[in-house]
């Protein structure tokens, strides 16, 4: 299971505390089939030269593939790890009590949860026990995948809402009266604060369910990489498919004491790509504006990154040749040239003031771990000359600095100091 997808299809759907979910569900393909083949030459992929950060645990392989095949590099950094259902005391012991003392309302929120609910009970020997007690009571489905889920097991659902809404759950709820009913609520990978309050203020029972629990990962170490990579720049995005790997990521960064950093690349630099608007609540709440496709699927979120990123790009005429600088590559006339770290940084500081002369200071400064040796610099931008293969793209001027060689257009004038 992955942190906040519901089913094999669909990539996000986490709850927040007032019980809103991201939206109706749409039709979805399997594979990759939500993703229209690249635009652009046959030989440049639209994420070539782009760094992505992978947060999700499950589904990360497919969602890497898909960035790599339009070209990205992927950092994956799983920022959450699920309890096995069979594993987990908690589920086992509130199953017992639900077959013990009977609710009068279920509420299934999603197919793949309720799916391993169920098989876990019967890893326990109480599959059928489980399945009569769900059998006999009012059972509310939050949306089709979950109907397929429960008739699959050979029950059916009392109710389900068009719009796949917890919100709209609770509203019938509510209207229906609560008082003294007890409420068995399938959770989420987090608890639903917002909704089990409003059915407690009502006078119900809540029990919830804990079909899937997250704990921080086992090795740590992806994470705190793809975290250094952020803040020094060395990633282009970053993907989240729920809201729980958002705060997971949020918490480590501020335990390094790296919120600050992180905050502001995603502000600023490093795109935050959310696969619907719960999953972005977390960042949201720290100020992130997050971009989120319209649809909530992994392929649409691709294809998002295949459009935002190269956008973010500005093409500059150099040396009579067009020059596109991306995360750790520059496509020059359309052919994409890898560019070493502190070529890249170099190449950076340049384009900040194109045409403008850039001191040999200045550039040190943006030389990451350069020192004070302006050799350093020397040797640096002889081997971006050399990825870049047009060395002509970069003009010395004896003894002020460099200077990219920018085709000035009609009107335009260029300082050089």
């Amino acid at each position: 299971m992955h942190e906040g997808e519901h089913d094999a299809r669909r990539d996000d759907g986490a709850q927040d505390g007032a019980g809103r979910h991201d939206g109706p569900a749409r039709p979805a393909a399997a594979g990759t089939a939500d993703v229209p083949p690249p635009d652009g030459p046959a030989d440049v992929r639209p994420l070539d030269g782009f760094t992505v950060g992978v947060t999700a645990a499950r589904r990360a392989e497919e969602l890497g593939a898909l960035l790599e095949r339009r070209g990205a590099q992927v950092l994956h950094a799983p920022a959450l790890r699920i309890v096995p259902l069979s594993d987990d005391a908690e589920l086992l012991a509130t199953t017992e009590d639900l077959i013990g003392r009977a609710p009068d309302v279920v509420i299934a929120t999603t197919a793949i949860g309720f799916r391993g609910w169920i098989e876990a009970a019967e890893g326990w020997g109480l599959g059928e026990a489980l399945l009569a007690r769900l059998g006999a009571v009012e059972l509310l489905a939050r949306g089709p995948k979950v109907k397929g889920a429960i008739r699959a097991a050979g029950l059916t659902e009392t109710w389900s809402p068009q719009s796949e809404s917890l919100a709209e759950v609770l509203d019938r709820l509510l209207e229906e009266g609560v008082r003294g009913r007890r409420v068995a609520l399938q959770l989420h990978g987090e608890p639903l604060p917002g909704f089990v309050e409003s059915l407690r203020a009502g006078g119900a029972e809540v029990v919830g369910v804990p079909v899937y629990r997250w704990m921080p990962p086992a090795d740590i170490g992806p994470v705190d990489r793809l975290l250094d990579a952020a803040v020094t720049r060395g990633l282009d995005a970053i993907t989240f498919t729920s809201a729980p790997a958002a705060s997971s990521l949020l918490r480590r960064a501020e335990e390094r004491g790296l919120l600050d950093g992180l905050l502001h690349a995603l502000r600023h630099d490093v795109l935050p790509a959310c696969v619907g608007p719960v999953t972005a609540l977390p960042l949201e709440a720290h100020e992130v504006a997050t971009h989120q496709p319209e649809r909530f699927r992994l392929g649409p979120l691709v294809q998002l990154l295949c459009q935002e990123l190269p956008s973010r790009v500005r093409p500059l005429t150099v040396a009579g040749r067009r020059v596109e600088i991306r995360g750790h590559a520059v496509l020059v006339d359309g052919v994409l040239r890898p560019v070493p770290p502190a070529g890249m940084a170099l190449l950076r500081a340049l384009a900040r003031r194109p045409g403008w002369v850039v001191s040999r200071a200045d550039l040190l400064r943006a030389l990451p771990g350069a020192g004070r040796d302006e050799h350093a610099v020397e040797t640096a931008m002889a081997r971006l000359r050399g990825a870049l293969g047009a060395p002509k793209l970069i003009q010395t001027v004896v003894k002020r600095g460099y200077r990219l060689a920018l085709d000035p257009r009609v009107g335009a004038k260029y300082a050089e100091a």
